[in-house]
């Protein structure tokens, strides 16, 4: 009897063994299903730099991303809305990747490419578009700038001929304004250099007169320095202000004088007082890239660059409030520059960052 009960001990445990071991490959496989099962699902975070409603440039990144979403299966979209603090940016950005939610993570801003690379340091396994940014080799991040140095050399061009012409609201003195929200790299190194060289490729006399708000909201500080601006001798200015521009539109229309408008169609928000546009094809931008994070092909670590020549910058020549309110001359003009650049005529290259 002494011999035979470890024999039934060891076939007891040796039983328990492969009971457990048949649990455990159960879960195993359980989890693997579920993993699966999640994957299956590709899950998009759009971070919103600010407002979505009244700001063009994120209502474009939010189209383009869901429209690239509605033509996949089993792609999911949030968008989340960061305010206008940008110091509140980080941490907000923080939370999303700290939830492992989402596979990728899309946002729009020059600010954004180093927001996100702070971010990535603890969050390894997420993967970060941004539009309107520029971040070389950050095997998490994949960047497309627009060359905005040609989109203000554009605008630039057609405020130079504004001010030389013969338009009612039009002086002698050639001076244009320039009202922006905020100065960061590409306005210091891009937009304002490539708007004085349009100016100046019309007229090596012409000035800018070039004034900072603070911020992309203060539509009364905006329209007071319109006033002051219109005041020194200018009779166009161009707005790059964000919600503030409303300021700068309405002392146009007090004073009759003329409004430039960038990135996107503003000429029926002041039929005669905008008399140019430029447009920046952010929703064109948003839907490829996320199109290409969806089917795995998105070069993650690279930073790509588009400007008019590729299709993601113009200036708008064919709208009717365009044709209506601007001579003959200065159309014919415009849209010779314009092609200029759509052929490789003409390029200016973005500056190093």
């Amino acid at each position: 009897m002494s011999l035979k009960y470890p024999r039934k001990k060891t076939l007891i445990l040796f039983l328990c063994v492969l009971i457990l071991s048949a649990f455990f490959a159960g879960c195993e496989k359980s989890q693997k299903k579920s993993e699966t099962v999640k994957r299956d699902e590709f899950s998009i975070a759009v971070f919103v730099p600010g407002i979505t409603e009244g700001s063009p440039i994120y209502e474009m990144l939010v189209a383009g991303t869901r429209k690239a979403a509605e033509e996949s299966q089993g792609v999911k979209v949030d968008v989340i809305e960061g305010g206008f603090n940008q110091a509140e940016w980080q941490e907000k950005v923080t939370s999303l990747a700290a939830t492992k939610s989402y596979d990728l993570i899309i946002s729009s801003n020059p600010a954004m490419p180093d927001i996100c690379a702070a971010v990535a340091k603890d969050f390894s396994h997420q993967k970060f578009a941004v539009m309107d940014g520029y971040l070389k080799d950050h095997p998490q991040i994949f960047t497309l700038l627009f060359n905005q140095k040609e989109q203000a050399f554009l605008i630039g061009y057609m405020g130079g001929l504004a001010t030389k012409s013969e338009l009612p609201g039009a002086n002698p003195d050639l001076k244009v304004g320039m009202v922006v929200g905020q100065q960061y790299p590409v306005m210091d190194k891009a937009i304002r250099p490539g708007f004085e060289i349009g100016l100046q490729q019309v007229d090596p006399k012409i000035k800018l007169d070039f004034r900072v708000i603070g911020n992309w909201y203060d539509a009364n500080k905006a329209a007071d320095l319109a006033g002051s601006i219109f005041d020194a001798g200018s009779d166009v200015i161009l707005a790059i202000a964000g919600g503030a521009n409303q300021g700068i539109l309405k002392t146009a229309k007090e004073r009759g004088k003329y409004v430039l408008w960038f990135d996107t169609n503003g000429y029926a928000m002041a039929p005669g007082t905008i008399i140019g546009c430029t447009i920046l094809r952010n929703d064109k931008a948003a839907y490829e890239t996320v199109r290409l994070a969806i089917e795995g092909k998105l070069p993650f670590g690279t930073a790509k660059q588009v400007g008019v020549r590729e299709g993601y910058i113009d200036f708008i020549t064919d709208d009717k409030l365009f044709i209506e309110n601007v001579p003959l001359p200065i159309r014919e003009t415009m849209e010779s520059r314009v092609q200029a650049f759509k052929t490789g005529e003409v390029h200016y290259p973005m500056p190093d960052f």
